[in-house]
């Protein structure tokens, strides 16, 4: 049995039958380094790439301490987002699916609070959220942190950078010492130090290297003359390799914004994500890149932390990230899962100087390329391939995945094959189409019912 096998640790057994029907075979790098101390009750820096493998890592070995007859909060998982949290979620009831009687909580903002009160009147094991919900439960009594016996940082760098470390520290003061605690971080800033020296106890460090296989991931490097412009550039990049999926990251949320609005002006299916989005806007944003209903999301690099999204055709750095760490960060979204990508990354000649920080720290050198042709920009632009039906019905009045493919293929109905992905939220649900099934699909919907009953349904537009 080799030493990365899942089978060669001991964890619980209905854990370990759990991971071969999810087809979980050989642990990634980040796992072999990180489980083993974890399982050994060590505290454990882990430093690695998105899409590493670290959430199965710190969950296998919160899942394997937990005492499900000791129904008390016992885990606390802090994020710094709600789509992290609610992905984060996701994959532990997955992990735990064969250990029965787990309660997972999720606490973010965006969310009403009253609710959450009543969800923790309830009790559970595990508590996974947002920094900024979870110390307002906590001030509010709401939430007892009594029992804690292992704390877990998720992408702690994310957290620091978007000014969470008072709020962090005001929570850690409410868990008890006797503790373990796990700390998650793509990049390893001063700051992650200095945390960790505060609020661990001899911990071990699982670092993988962050560079990315050439075989996978295809960087390119545009250098703009001072008269090109960039969002030119972008325009025929863009339209040189039509991506279904593509990523484009900006510094500022402003620029995000800006960026979005131009491209959509030229035709493109583009949407922003940023901090100063309406929770509602940010949930049905991503609902509609996810299910490729949006070829092109516009993002910072704190609003895109936590997306879960398998195939990535193209990742473009509008700018140069101002850290060397979170420039391959953001490469590795693409190339996931075995796929191959391609990382654009524009720059100007004031810039050209980080460029060569960036060759040192990736240790090979940059390679510049020539801009597509400028009459590509005479080439219309690509529709996604999928549009977003919204139905106003979800979780809390019983709607389900099947009930809407049902109501979708049945009599005079809609191919199976032109339903893509289906996303059920408390209130309502979302469903992708192929864009020449909508309106047979909007009509099969309309005039059909769910559950019994009729539900308004629209066609999301812009």
């Amino acid at each position: 049995m080799s030493q990365t096998d899942f089978a060669s640790l001991k964890l619980r057994p209905a854990l370990l039958e759990n991971l071969a029907t999810l087809g979980y075979h050989a642990m990634t790098p980040i796992q072999a380094k990180s489980l083993p101390p974890i399982l050994a009750n060590k505290d454990v820096i882990a430093q690695g790439k998105t899409g590493s493998g670290k959430t199965a890592a710190f969950g296998l070995g919160l899942l394997h301490k937990l005492e499900v007859k000791r129904f008390c909060v016992q885990a606390l998982v802090l994020c710094p987002t709600r789509e992290l949290a609610d992905q984060v979620s996701k994959e532990l009831r997955r992990l735990a699916r064969t250990t029965h009687n787990i309660k997972i909580l999720t606490l973010c903002g965006g969310m009403p609070f009253g609710p959450q009160i009543g969800s923790l009147e309830h009790g559970a094991h595990i508590i996974v959220g947002t920094p900024g919900r979870i110390d307002e439960h906590l001030r509010k009594g709401s939430l007892q942190l009594d029992n804690v016996n292992m704390l877990i940082l998720d992408e702690a760098d994310r957290m620091l950078d978007m000014g969470f470390q008072e709020t962090l520290d005001a929570i850690i003061e409410l868990v008890p010492t006797q503790r373990q605690t796990l700390l998650f971080s793509a990049t390893y800033p001063e700051q992650i130090q200095s945390i960790a020296n505060r609020i661990m106890n001899q911990p071990v460090m699982a670092q993988v290297t962050s560079t990315h296989d050439k075989s996978s991931i295809e960087q390119r490097f545009y250098r703009l003359a001072e008269h090109e412009s960039r969002l030119t550039a972008l325009r025929l990049l863009l339209l040189e390799s039509r991506p279904e999926s593509a990523l484009v990251f900006c510094n500022t949320k402003r620029e995000t914004q800006e960026v979005a609005d131009e491209l959509a002006q030229y035709g493109f299916s583009a949407l922003a994500l940023h901090g100063d989005l309406e929770q509602k806007v940010r949930d049905q944003t991503l609902v509609r890149f996810t299910n490729k209903s949006i070829s092109i999301l516009v993002a910072t690099d704190v609003a895109a932390r936590g997306l879960d999204i398998d195939a990535l055709d193209a990742v473009i750095n509008y700018h140069l990230s101002r850290d060397l760490e979170v420039h391959v960060h953001r490469i590795g979204r693409t190339g996931r899962a075995g796929s191959k990508g391609i990382a654009c990354t524009l720059y100007s000649e004031e810039e050209a100087h980080r460029i060569t920080l960036l060759e040192e720290y990736l240790d090979h050198d940059v390679v510049n390329h020539k801009l597509p042709r400028i009459s590509l920009l005479d080439t219309p632009t690509y529709p996604a391939s999928m549009v977003t039906l919204r139905i106003d019905g979800g979780k809390k009045q019983k709607v389900r995945p099947g009930d809407i493919l049902g109501a979708l293929t049945g009599e005079n109905g809609v191919d199976a094959k032109q339903v893509g992905k289906i996303q059920i939220f408390d209130n309502w649900a979302y469903v992708a189409v192929s864009r020449d099934a909508s309106k047979p699909a909007l009509k099969k919907l309309s005039e059909g019912k769910l559950k019994g009953r009729t539900f308004r349904v629209m066609l999301i537009r812009g």
